[in-house]
């Protein structure tokens, strides 16, 4: 019968296909940069990763986890048995029975993609996408009937050369779809390229409960600074991009995006897949930058990214919150791709916009992004009495100023924290004039060498002196001070205030009278949150001074960005709304009258909302007006040691 020998032969056919498929594939990821990782280990940790670390990102979405175990994991087994029973003819009722429960299993996960497909969300890419789940739906059916006779069910010449004929095309659509296309191009190709992305992963301390989310620094002696063109990223990152499922969560989250700026991070990821294989975004199935048409973005491995690939535009649009990044299930780093390629803009070209060159220039000259005379760092606190690590050299806690040192309405919030250690009576000191920028903006910028200045002259500072914790009320600096510093040698233990007056307030050394104002809602700074992981502080706290919070619909992980973050107040990229409007939207749906706030960014953005809206506080602001004179003070000596 003709099923007897030409099965074989579109098995082996796909398989082939497939692999020389891979080889090609692969020759186009080693074109990028060198990267070191250990292959073997990483294969072998690529199950777990692929079955326990992506299944968490992806089982926010039960209907979609589900679906996906169903026909992932069915397609796998059902491969694997049809090998054995269809191609090596390995006669066993047993194989042939399991092949048949995991033909039903992925049809059973096929029919709920087909459904999810019948009225997509506009997140979802659809063109080539729209077919897949068809393709599966045929690839199970073909084998689940082509199995029956092996499995004892069905004689061996049932049906007769009409059914066969039927089988054979269903088998070959099955196979295109889902084999030969997983490596050559098309819906399945996040398959193949997500398993090694997973398995060479650029960030591997993200896996198994890790975090990791500071930039990689620059070699300042590499040939060229950034990412000019596709092959300057390493080549794990090429592979990352080219596992992108397309299924625009990312999208779905970006506060660029959805304030109309030219950015959709799912296109960019796209994009640098264009740039990889070569080509144009004609055939793009996803949404479009806003405001700017498909057909005309051509790129190649060879062609500078931001001439003819990518508008600049796009890539200042970002604020750096992460939000694509936390939500993707294949677990890409957008935010690496975009500031590499921000980097090649500013130290090579000089093309940083808007009001980037010069905050970059001032950073240099004076050692803060607003130019001010640096001498003046302390103004804020002239009667505040503060000692000086220059004067005592030693403290428990080196308090971080940061510079909303220079900002009259930051300083608010630094006095309010002030006024909070004295209450504690914690041994604290700050650094006064030898403290300069943390480098943050300058990083975001794609100016690593001005933060590699910065930093180099902060370690030497922080080095001089003794202490066991900084503290600071800024998240950025916190972010790099505790997560990029120590690639330059700074390693330090790093609290944002939020952290460290909740262990105040838990060790009894600060006594809270009741909040009395209206409904509050909380703001998750970004660089706190999705950077560092820490949202239950400044909510025990805020818990403590007796507020039940009216939670946000975006929240937690899922918080909407400010619109401060990774300079983009400084390149200023014009949309259809303002981010921070956006936000003050969310807080005004669940009636808040004041949005409690840990970043002086935040309370930036948030306060420069056109009113009427919610009042605008800090957290440390909220902890000093309900302070209690007079708390106990003696509890101190007894909890230092806890604290230290």
């Amino acid at each position: 019968m003709i099923l007897d020998w030409l099965l074989p032969v579109l098995i082996s056919a796909a398989l082939v296909l497939a692999l020389a498929g891979a080889i090609k594939r692969v020759n186009l990821w080693r074109a990028g940069q060198p990267d070191s990782v250990n292959l073997i280990a990483g294969l072998m940790a690529m199950p777990r990763r692929y079955l326990v670390d992506l299944h968490h990102v992806v089982e926010r979405d039960k209907y979609m986890s589900n679906t996906h175990v169903a026909t992932a994991g069915g397609f796998v087994l059902s491969m694997l048995l049809i090998v054995l029973v269809h191609l090596f003819g390995l006669e066993s009722r047993w194989l042939a029975w399991a092949l048949l429960a995991s033909s039903v299993l992925m049809f059973t996960g096929a029919v709920f993609v087909f459904r999810r497909r019948l009225n997509p969300p506009s997140r979802l890419s659809k063109g080539p996408w729209m077919r897949l789940p068809k393709s599966l739906l045929m690839f199970s059916a073909s084998f689940f009937i082509l199995t029956l006779p092996a499995a004892g069910i069905l004689p061996e010449d049932f049906g007769g050369w009409v059914l066969a004929l039927i089988l054979l095309v269903g088998v070959a659509w099955g196979l295109s779809e889902l084999v030969f296309g997983m490596t050559w191009g098309g819906p399945m190709k996040h398959a193949f390229a997500g398993a090694l992305h997973l398995a060479f992963h650029r960030r591997p301390e993200r896996f198994n409960g890790g975090r990791s989310t500071g930039l990689k620094p620059v070699d300042l002696q590499a040939r060229v600074l950034g990412v000019e063109k596709p092959t300057d990223f390493k080549w794990n990152q090429l592979l990352g991009f080219d596992a992108c499922v397309q299924c625009g969560k990312c999208e779905a989250m970006c506060p660029a995006f959805a304030a109309g700026q030219p950015l959709n991070p799912k296109k960019l990821i796209q994009d640098m897949v264009i740039g990889l294989a070569g080509g144009s975004d004609a055939k793009f199935a996803g949404s479009p930058y806003p405001g700017v048409e498909l057909g005309h973005a051509v790129g190649g491995p060879g062609q500078t990214i931001t001439e003819g690939l990518v508008n600049p535009d796009t890539l200042w649009s970002c604020t750096t919150c992460r939000a694509c990044v936390e939500e993707c299930p294949m677990m890409i780093e957008h935010v690496d791709a975009i500031v590499d390629m921000r980097r090649f803009l500013t130290m090579e070209k000089g093309n940083t916009p808007n009001k980037g060159a010069e905050v970059l220039e001032n950073l240099i000259a004076t050692d803060n992004p607003n130019g001010f005379d640096p001498g003046g760092r302390m103004n804020w606190a002239a009667d505040q009495n503060l000692p000086l690590m220059s004067d005592v050299k030693e403290a428990d806690v080196l308090f971080w100023v940061s510079d909303g040192a220079f900002d009259m309405r930051s300083q608010r919030i630094l006095r309010a924290f002030v006024k909070v250690l004295k209450a504690a009576g914690v041994d604290f000191a700050v650094l006064g004039d030898e403290e300069r920028d943390s480098g943050d903006v300058a990083r975001r910028l794609g100016d690593d060498a001005t933060f590699q200045s910065l930093a180099k002259r902060n370690i030497a500072v922080l080095n001089k002196y003794r202490f066991k914790r900084i503290v600071t009320t800024d998240p950025h600096a916190f972010h790099v001070l505790k997560n990029e510093y120590g690639d330059l040698g700074g390693h330090y233990e790093v609290l944002h205030h939020t952290t460290f007056i909740n262990e105040l307030v838990q060790l009894g050394r600060l006594q809270l009278d009741t909040f009395k104002g209206g409904t509050v809602t909380y703001h998750d700074p970004c660089y706190l949150g999705r950077y560092n992981g820490e949202y239950d502080s400044p909510r025990d706290l805020l818990k403590a001074l007796g507020i039940e919070l009216a939670e946000m619909e975006r929240s937690g992980f899922r918080s909407r960005c400010c619109g401060g973050g990774g300079g983009a107040p400084i390149t200023d990229i014009p949309g259809e709304h303002r981010i921070a409007d956006m936000r003050m939207e969310d807080a005004r749906a669940v009636g808040a009258e004041l949005v409690a706030v840990g970043c002086q960014q935040c309370t930036a953005m948030l306060e420069g909302v056109v009113e009427p809206r919610p009042q605008i506080k800090d957290i440390a602001e909220l902890v000093s007006e309900a302070l209690i004179e007079g708390a106990p003070a003696a509890r101190a000596a007894v909890a230092e040691e806890v604290l230290s």
